[in-house]
C-alpha cells in the first residue's frame, strides 16, 4: 500500500492531537537503516527519538526476546514475579551514579517512570511541592506534562495544571540566562511563593532534548545538590533521553559528578520494547508503602529480556567510547559544513556525545532562528533518505540522534546526506545537489 493510501487512512482513524513527523510509513527496520511501505531506503538519524541506542533489531536483543516468548509473555510481576526484573534491577543498581545502595523498580513508559519518580519523592519527603525547568520535558500525562515546562502543545486546552509545581528559567546560551539567573529566580521563588521546607523534590534532565539538546551546566547541578541537601529535598535527574550510552555515559548527569538521589529511565532500556524505570538511592526508595508502586505491564518479562541484552551490547560493544567517537564525527561534518558559503547559516554546534544538535539561522554570525530553512532542511533530507528531526521553542534546531552501532560507513553517508540537504535547503535548484 502507498505511504498517501495509509495516510489518508491514519487521518479517518487517528486523532489530529497525535502528530507524524513524516507522512511515511515504516514496513522494516535493521540496524541503522529504515525502510517504508513503498520499498525506500533510509538511514536513520532519529532512533525512534534515542529510542534504538543499539540499533533496530540488534541480533542479541531480538534473540533475547524470542527466547522469552517461547517461555511467557505475562503473569504481572505482583502476582506471579520472575527473575529477569529481579536480575534487571540488580544491574540497574549497580550502574547507578550512587555512593550508597540503590533499588530499581520498573514500568512501562517514560511518563509512567516520572510520575513515579515524584510519588517517591513525595512519600520520601512527606511533602508535595516540585520544581521544574522552562523548556524541560517530562511526559504527556497530567502531573507530567504540568511538569513539562511549554504550554504549547502539550497543555494548551487541558486546563489549568495542578497546584504545587513551580518552573525556573533554564540557563542556555540561546535565551540568554544564565545559571545565577535561574538560581535567583529559584531565591525568589522560596521567598514569595512556597518554602523550601514543602519542597519534596527538583527535577530536571541533564540534557534537555525537545527544546534543542541543551546541557544543563554542571555548575547549575552543583548549586542544585547543595541546595536540596540543605533543604531537605531530593534531586530527580530525567534520564529518559539521555540514559544508556547516548551522551557518552550511562547517564547524563555523570558528566557532571553531581549525585542525583532518583533517576527516571525509559526509551533506550529496552532497545524498542516498552519499558521505564526508577532507580534511586535505597532508604528513599523504601519509603513507599507495599502496594503503592506497580502496575499491570510494569516490567514486562519481554521487555525485561531486552533490556538485559541492551546492557550487554553497551558493554560488548563498548557503546560509552562509540559515542562520543560518533558525536565527534558528526561535530566535523557540521564545522565543516559551517565553513562553507553554499548552505544555510547554522550555530552553536553542541551536545555530549552522540547527542548532537545545531541551530539554523538566517544570517552566519547571528543567532535569528529560521523555521523556514529548517524545514525545507528536513524535508530535503527525507527526499534524499535521510531521517531527521526538528525541535526547538522556535523550530529551528536539528538534532541528531543515530543508533550507537551505526558503523562509520553508513554514518558518512547520512553526513553527506544532511550537508546536501543543508545546501539544497539554501538553493533548492537541481544544480545546487
Amino acid at each position: 500500500m502507498l505511504n498517501s493510501q495509509l495516510h489518508q487512512r491514519r487521518g479517518t482513524a487517528v486523532p489530529r492531537g497525535v502528530v507524524n513527523a513524516f507522512p511515511i510509513y515504516a514496513t522494516k527496520a535493521e540496524g541503522s537503516e529504515l525502510w517504508d511501505a513503498e520499498g525506500r531506503r533510509y538511514i536513520d538519524f532519529v532512533s525512534g527519538i534515542s529510542v534504538v541506542n543499539t540499533g533496530h533489531r540488534h541480533p542479541q536483543v531480538i534473540a533475547a526476546v524470542t527466547e522469552q516468548l517461547d517461555a511467557f509473555t505475562h503473569t504481572a510481576f505482583q502476582v506471579v514475579p520472575y527473575e529477569s526484573y529481579i536480575t534487571l534491577c540488580e544491574r540497574l543498581n549497580a550502574i547507578a551514579p550512587f555512593e550508597e545502595p540503590a533499588k530499581s523498580v520498573l514500568f512501562t513508559t517514560g511518563a509512567e517512570a516520572v510520575e513515579n519518580a515524584i510519588k517517591i519523592a513525595r512519600s520520601a519527603t512527606n511533602r508535595h511541592g516540585l520544581i521544574a525547568f522552562a523548556g524541560g520535558f517530562h511526559g504527556r500525562t497530567a502531573l507530567t506534562t504540568a511538569l513539562t515546562g511549554k504550554i504549547a502543545p502539550f497543555w494548551k486546552k487541558f486546563g489549568l495544571a495542578p497546584a504545587g509545581i513551580y518552573h525556573l528559567p533554564f540557563p542556555a546560551e540561546s535565551s540568554e540566562v544564565q545559571v545565577a539567573d535561574s538560581l535567583n529566580a529559584l531565591d525568589t521563588l522560596f521567598k514569595s511563593a512556597i518554602d523550601p521546607q514543602d519542597v519534596a523534590a527538583i527535577i530536571l534532565e541533564p540534557v534537555q532534548g525537545e527544546s534543542g539538546t541543551l546541557p544543563a551546566p554542571a555548575e547549575l547541578l552543583v548549586a542544585l545538590r547543595e541546595l536540596c541537601d540543605r533543604h531537605g529535598m531530593l534531586l530527580i535527574a530525567d534520564e529518559i533521553q539521555t540514559g544508556f550510552a547516548r551522551t557518552g555515559r550511562m547517564f547524563g548527569i555523570e558528566h557532571s559528578g553531581v549525585e542525583p538521589d532518583i533517576i527516571a529511565v525509559a526509551k533506550s532500556l529496552a532497545g524498542g520494547f516498552p519499558l521505564s524505570g526508577v532507580i534511586g538511592k535505597a532508604e528513599i526508595m523504601d519509603a513507599v508503602e507495599p502496594g503503592g508502586l506497580g502496575g499491570t505491564y510494569g516490567g514486562s518479562p519481554i521487555a525485561c529480556r531486552a533490556a538485559l541484552a541492551v546492557l550487554d551490547v553497551i558493554e560488548s560493544e563498548n557503546l560509552l567510547a562509540r559515542a562520543d567517537v560518533i558525536g565527534e564525527r558528526i561535530r566535523r561534518a557540521l564545522e565543516a559544513h559551517a565553513a562553507r558559503n553554499d548552505g544555510v547559516a547554522i550555530a552553536s554546534i553542541r551536545g555530549p556525545g552522540a547527542m548532537v544538535a545545531f541551530d539554523i539561522v538566517r544570517k552566519p554570525g547571528t543567532k535569528e532562528p529560521d523555521a523556514a530553512a529548517t524545514k525545507s532542511v528536513v524535508k530535503a533530507a527525507l527526499d534524499d533518505g535521510l531521517i531527521l528531526l526538528s525541535c526547538g521553542a522556535h523550530g529551528n534546531i536539528i538534532r541528531l540522534l543515530t543508533p550507537l552501532t551505526i558503523s562509520d560507513a553508513l554514518l558518512d553517508e547520512g553526513l553527506e546526506k544532511l550537508g546536501r540537504a543543508l545546501r539544497v535547503a539554501a538553493d533548492p535548484t537541481p544544480a545546487s545537489s
